[in-house]
């Protein structure tokens, strides 16, 4: 019987190259629910939508009434759905917090209720432990799933998105607990690649390379971060799905991600010599408020459960990114945007 499978948050980066993936690898019909807030009915979009086993739903998953159209039955269920980027952080906090935890509350009661044959996935972040490290000076790096989860900073907007993800783990833990649902949680660490939006690291380091912008600045520049290619990370979390050593109580949590720690000023130059260019001079910036000085996920334990591994070398990946972002600029982005967000 042909597999249905519900991924939230669908038009967004994460959601339409898993869709894509699981059109090229499964027969399944998928279900894509967005709301349009934050992903695109783009070209791209619009071109995975004329595939006869692709169903898109504008819903707004914060209103419980649109539950009442997502019908249930769905095999694998991807929970994307959130408010992401770090710009938004500062700008809308309270939305944040509304928006993300909202989501959850109600996507997991109507999961338990319509749905609980079926398995779930929950992406959570890399940030919900980034205060670890800048509050005690000790996160272990690289840093396993089983770390304290600490809000560094309550007052700090960027600590909201952070906030949301930590509480969205506790509800699939104790939800999948209580109601005996199988499930399991990633944090993904840094996905890169086409169509990933233009207020992230790598979109603008190659927007700003694209328009050739003289001084060129680097917020950030000794930060360091471990990169994962989008195509790898889309069947790290099918393989997860799939497997049934995931299927089991309580769920696990696991990252998504490589075992190579970046400096911020390296990937700017990694990106220089993609785009064949280098600009004379460099403006080295403090990262914004808030943001940690290492990031590195110990990625053993995907590897242990379902032999995964990232296949897509950093090089390959800014090449096939910087590429996109040169042919696609968005309007809205100038070469004198004031920050690069890590």
């Amino acid at each position: 019987m042909r597999q249905k499978i519900l991924i939230t948050g669908g038009a967004g980066f994460i959601g339409y190259h898993l869709a894509r993936y699981l059109l090229g690898t499964t027969t399944a019909k998928i279900v894509l629910v967005d709301n349009l807030f934050r992903g695109r009915m783009d070209g791209a979009l619009k071109e995975l939508l004329k595939n006869h086993r692709v169903t898109f739903l504008n819903l707004d998953l914060t209103d419980a009434r649109a539950y009442l159209r997502l019908g249930s039955g769905y095999d694998h269920v991807y929970h994307l759905a959130a408010v992401n980027g770090t710009g938004i952080f500062y700008d809308m906090p309270h939305e944040v917090m509304r928006i993300n935890t909202a989501t959850v509350l109600y996507f997991l009661e109507w999961f338990r209720k319509k749905n609980s044959c079926g398995k779930i996935l929950f992406t959570s972040s890399n940030e919900a432990y980034a205060g670890g490290l800048s509050s005690f000076g000790q996160l272990p790096i690289p840093t396993p799933e089983n770390v304290p989860l600490v809000i560094a900073d309550t007052y700090n907007p960027r600590w909201t998105y952070a906030g949301t993800k930590a509480l969205g783990e506790l509800f699939m833990i104790h939800c999948a607990q209580m109601y005996k649902f199988r499930g399991v949680i990633v944090r993904p660490h840094n996905f890169y690649g086409p169509r990933a939006g233009y207020n992230h690291v790598i979109p603008e380091l190659s927007l700003r390379i694209a328009a050739r912008v003289e001084p060129f600045p680097i917020y950030g520049a000794t930060d360091t971060r471990s990169f994962c290619y989008i195509d790898d990370a889309v069947r790290a979390m099918v393989l997860l799905m799939e497997s049934t050593k995931t299927d089991g109580l309580p769920i696990e949590t696991v990252h998504i991600g490589v075992n190579e720690e970046t400096p911020i000023r390296d990937l700017a130059e990694k990106l220089f010599e993609v785009a064949g260019w280098k600009p004379k001079k460099l403006q080295i910036h403090d990262a914004p408020q808030g943001s940690v000085a290492r990031r590195l996920g110990d990625v053993q334990k995907i590897k242990n459960l379902v032999g995964w591994v990232g296949e897509v070398s950093l090089h390959e990946g800014l090449k096939r990114t910087y590429e996109w972002y040169a042919e696609h600029p968005d309007t809205a982005m100038k070469g004198e945007k004031i920050k690069v967000f890590v």
